[in-house]
């Protein structure tokens, strides 16, 4: 959950975040540091001192300044692309979630269970109970085991949603006929939060995402009572 005037990320909740914190700050450092040097050039430049033609038409400086760029770029693009490929790994999932985007709430699937279904809306603000978060919280959450590899399929009833949690690291769009898959690993016990994050319609800042983590026995004992309840 983000606190008030936070500038940065969302603490992470799985490995997959971690590690694109961890990029997006490697990442930033680079940029700070060719922010810096170009600066440092022009400063000189327009102090005259590199204005001089045996500067400027250089063949070393033109050498350069193409193979520079391109080594910068191999030092980002080569953890990029190992984070795409733990993103898009999905190996042996305990549990799968089945998310339906309607207009305007989620409904869940829990597909290794049978009858294990519920929709998921916005609980509007004049029944909040003290220390709700005001269009963010759900009247039934989706609830996982905690250290547990959960897959989400993701697909949508009527026009384009996204099924966003920051926390997770977890971002997959919800379109028409098509079935897309994600996956997630909760590191900590917690309630996460998030929402669609597809302009689908009038009340699209209506649909919130409420995940749950919780152990493994709470979990039992929590799909044993929905089930009972169905």
């Amino acid at each position: 959950m983000a606190h008030p005037s936070q500038l940065g990320f969302q603490d992470a909740a799985s490995p997959v975040m971690e590690e694109m914190l961890y990029f997006h700050d490697h990442a930033l450092m680079v940029v700070f540091l060719i922010s810096t040097i170009v600066l440092y050039i022009i400063v000189l430049t327009v102090s005259t001192k590199l204005t001089n033609k045996l500067l400027l038409d250089s063949q070393e400086i033109e050498i350069i300044w193409t193979v520079l760029p391109a080594i910068i770029l191999l030092l980002i693009a080569l953890p990029s692309l190992r984070i795409l490929y733990l993103m898009d790994e999905i190996c042996n999932p305990h549990l799968t979630v089945k998310a339906l985007g309607h207009q305007w709430y989620w409904s869940y699937e829990y597909t290794d269970y049978e009858e294990l279904t519920f929709d998921s809306y916005m609980i509007p603000t004049q029944d909040l109970a003290p220390g709700q978060f005001r269009l963010l919280e759900a009247d039934h959450r989706m609830v996982v085991p905690l250290e547990s590899p959960v897959r989400v399929l993701v697909t949508a009833d009527d026009v384009l949603h996204s099924w966003a949690v920051p926390s997770l690291g977890v971002k997959m769009d919800a379109v028409p006929g098509r079935l897309n898959q994600t996956t997630f690993t909760t590191l900590r016990p917690g309630i996460f939060y998030g929402q669609c994050s597809e302009i689908c319609g009038a009340n699209h800042s209506f649909m919130p995402i409420v995940v749950e983590a919780v152990p493994l026995k709470h979990f039992e004992d929590w799909s044993s009572l929905m089930l009972q309840d169905a």
